[in-house]
């Protein structure tokens, strides 16, 4: 199983420039031949490219130097030398590019097929031809190659996802994402189940639009200051529009857990507590009395609208999905 590598420190360092040539024309029956030396070539650029179907940064390795090609050196009869090939680094859509000495950001992925060259290949060096002039007519210098841009980044990636799925370990958050898009997350009854972001593509009305949706591995109390796996997930919802908080309905604590949840939310990120939520409790198909779920409704009417589903029985699933609609994506609704 790959693992999920959403953060990683790597060197970049663009091609060298080609010398350019000392060289000088020999022709048969021609005592003085001119200069002919030509120019290197230019080095290779380093290049980041988004692609879909990269969803982790496992293929680097920490603190590894990544290397364009050299340009090759000039030859004589003004023969250019050959420019470096471009080296081409492929990252998931939503990572962000940091200079890892100032932490400043270099650049943003969003869309799939993005490009930016961040590292300059080093210019050919001029060969002795370009030297030639009326009052000097046989040079016998050229120009070194240029060094490339080398850099030192820090790659983070964060998820591109409309909807954020909330809620504490165990709290059936997998189930869902399963349940409602085409995502098949690892699913089992304990704590931490989920030990990375997982990303599923919901289609309503019959492909007429789309969104994704995360679930985020399960934040308990502290995971703003790195307690469990929350911090390390957190950023992954930054980006979303809305958030779905996910209760188990087998440990009704909901105040007292949205009250966390949010709380870790705003320690994190308080622009976070500005998106637009919904509060679901789940597995509510363990629960015996069926008038039990009005009253758990009503004793939780003061935190807004409280919706009851059951993920594994897919009771209230289209419903969930009405409603989602209906709270993120007013625009879509006709």
């Amino acid at each position: 199983m790959s693992n999920f590598i959403d953060e990683i420190q790597i060197r970049i360092q663009a091609g060298h420039g080609g010398a350019g040539s000392v060289h000088f024309h020999k022709e048969k029956f021609v005592e003085f031949g001119g200069p002919d030396g030509g120019d290197g070539g230019d080095g290779g650029d380093v290049v980041f490219l988004a692609d879909t179907r990269v969803i982790t940064l496992e293929q680097y390795l920490p603190d590894r130097l990544y290397s364009a090609e050299d340009g090759q050196a000039g030859t004589g009869n003004q023969r250019h030398g050959k420019n470096g090939a471009d080296l081409i680094l492929k990252v998931p859509i939503g990572t962000q590019i940091f200079d890892f000495e100032t932490r400043e950001l270099l650049y943003d992925f969003t869309k799939d097929g993005e490009t930016v060259r961040l590292a300059q290949g080093g210019r050919g060096g001029k060969g002795n031809t370009f030297f030639k002039s009326s009052t000097h007519q046989t040079p016998r210098f050229a120009q070194p190659g240029e060094d490339g841009q080398r850099f030192s980044i820090l790659l983070q990636l964060k998820l591109i996802a409309d909807i954020g799925i909330v809620g504490l370990p165990n709290a059936g958050k997998s189930t869902l994402l399963a349940k409602i898009t085409q995502a098949h997350p690892k699913i089992a009854g304990y704590a931490f189940t989920t030990l990375s972001p997982n990303l599923g593509v919901v289609r309503r009305h019959e492909d007429l639009y789309r969104y994704t949706v995360a679930d985020i591995p399960g934040i308990i109390e502290g995971a703003s200051k790195g307690v469990g796996l929350g911090l390390s997930f957190l950023k992954h919802i930054e980006r979303v529009r809305g958030i779905l908080f996910l209760f188990d309905g087998s440990n009704l604590y909901l105040e007292e857990e949205l009250s966390m949840l949010r709380n870790e939310l705003g320690s994190y990120n308080e622009a976070l507590l500005q998106k637009p939520y919904l509060l679901v409790i789940n597995k509510i198909d363990i629960w015996d009395d069926p008038n039990f779920s009005l009253e758990v409704q009503k004793s939780y009417s003061h935190l807004g609208e409280v919706f009851l589903i059951s993920a594994d029985k897919d009771i209230n699933l289209d419903a969930l999905l009405d409603k989602m609609d209906e709270v993120f994506f007013p625009d879509q609704i006709t």
